[in-house]
């Protein structure tokens, strides 16, 4: 009995299943290079700059007081504390 339960559910939900459209190839808005450039680019230092930081988010202690470059738009920050925020962050420079 719990075996044609198990079955008649399994058949019901398949049956429920939509099936997942793919886009076309022309829809990419992103082109190869740039995605690779994305991909490759890591948190990191190198050295007196942090290069991927992610503006607005908590810096490191080694980057207190340093300057780092935006993942994305490639923009200078620096890591600074601010006493109405009290944490150090990746603001823009």
């Amino acid at each position: 009995m719990l075996g044609r339960f198990i079955v008649s559910a399994a058949l019901a939900a398949s049956a429920l299943a939509v099936p997942v459209a793919v886009a076309p190839a022309s829809a990419t808005v992103v082109s190869a290079p740039t995605a690779v450039a994305m991909a490759a680019c890591t948190y990191r230092r190198v050295g007196q700059h942090w290069n991927c930081i992610t503006p607005g988010a908590f810096c490191p202690k080694a980057a207190r007081g340093k300057s780092g470059y935006a993942k994305v738009t490639s923009k200078r920050y620096r890591c600074t504390w601010k006493s109405a925020d009290p944490y150090w962050r990746w603001r823009r420079a």
